[in-house]
């Protein structure tokens, strides 16, 4: 899976090893390593956690052996087939089972026969939920009452019903996924993760009370559902090494220098603009971003899927010079945590997921 549910399941793997419960993480060859390093400092503590390793069956949806992570897809067919993938693991995880026989078993919304396969050897099925409760009861609102449809054009706006809030949003702004009648392994993927949540024990959520109480309360008065919020799951990371490069990726700025230069920075002064790991932005439309950050004159820290080349035509001509100083350009991956921690940030610039939370 992506980075923002991959991190958090570890953490949580972490906490629930701090309270005496040994924890196992199932995970793919090439999520390994990074794996192992991020449990180590549990492990010295005397915690008992530990990884077992299964295949991913990427050739037999048509995607090159190794192709374990959904940043390496480069199209929407290869997304399509990567999530096809994932509903082919359930065999290697009954098989796990069967031989460890856990009292729980806790998997990502997007493993919706997780839920079957525990209840096959009579244990609760805790799903996890990265982004919240917010989106949790705003989707399942639109996927069940539909009020897309009583709009006569895309761009009507039109109002959620039966949530806490007023919500408005056009029928452009529903994501495929949600649509009953969509034809994708997505849309399939989502409506079934949404089917499963009713059977399964109950949820847990990266999430705080105090971030979205009216939501929190909805979910579990409205739809009746047994829910837990436990974030921010990374608090659980101590030590400054557990914040930087044990934690998915290894970081493309060093640490220290990206401290120093937030040091020198006021507080609530910096603006860290990241849209995680699988939102692809076209060069139009980061251009719109630089340019707009120049405009304004914020002070920030922009994290974009780019490698250093000798002409970068989404950023305007001598923006890093003029930003000297002002700005930092990280290509790549950033030491998130750190960075969101510092006081000298005083906004965060994401897409919807709250997975990437610190």
């Amino acid at each position: 899976m992506a980075q923002g549910h991959s991190i958090p399941l570890i953490d949580i793997a972490k906490l629930f090893a701090s309270h005496g419960v040994k924890s196992t993480l199932i995970t793919t060859p090439l999520n390994a390593p990074l794996l192992s390093k991020a449990i180590q400092s549990s492990k010295n503590l005397g915690f008992e956690i530990e990884i077992l390793v299964i295949q991913f069956p990427a050739i037999e949806v048509g995607l090159p052996q190794g192709f374990e992570i959904t940043s390496m897809a480069t199209t929407h067919e290869m997304k399509e087939k990567f999530f096809k993938a994932t509903f082919l693991l359930e065999p290697q995880i009954e098989q796990i089972l069967d031989q460890h026989r856990p009292h729980c078993l806790v998997a990502d919304s997007f493993f919706p026969w997780a839920t079957d396969v525990a209840a096959k050897f009579g244990i609760p099925r805790l799903i996890f939920h990265g982004p919240g409760f917010f989106p949790l009861c705003a989707a399942t609102i639109v996927i069940l009452k539909e009020p897309q449809k009583k709009v006569s054009s895309d761009s009507e706006v039109f109002t959620i019903p039966n949530l806490p809030v007023e919500i408005k949003m056009t029928r452009n702004q529903v994501p495929t996924m949600l649509e009953k009648n969509a034809d994708t392994i997505l849309s399939k993927l989502f409506k079934e993760s949404r089917e499963c949540e009713e059977r399964s024990y109950g949820i847990i959520v990266n999430t705080f009370y105090e971030l979205e109480p009216a939501f929190a309360d909805h979910y579990r008065k409205v739809f009746g559902r047994k829910a837990w919020h436990i974030g921010p799951v990374s608090l659980c990371n101590k030590a400054v090494g557990n914040k930087t490069e044990i934690r998915g990726m290894e970081a493309s700025l060093d640490e220290h220098e990206c401290l120093n230069w937030l040091n020198t920075k006021k507080i609530n002064s910096v603006v860290y603009i990241c849209f995680g790991s699988l939102t692809n932005f076209s060069d139009p439309q980061l251009l719109e971003i630089a340019l707009g950050l120049e405009a304004y004159g914020q002070e920030f820290i922009w994290v974009v899927k780019k490698e250093k080349k000798e002409k970068e035509e989404w950023l305007p001509e001598g923006f890093e010079q003029r930003m000297e100083g002002k700005g930092v350009i990280i290509r790549g991956w950033a030491p998130q945590v750190l960075i969101l921690e510092h006081q000298a940030i005083g906004g965060f610039v994401t897409h919807c997921g709250v997975e990437l939370y610190p």
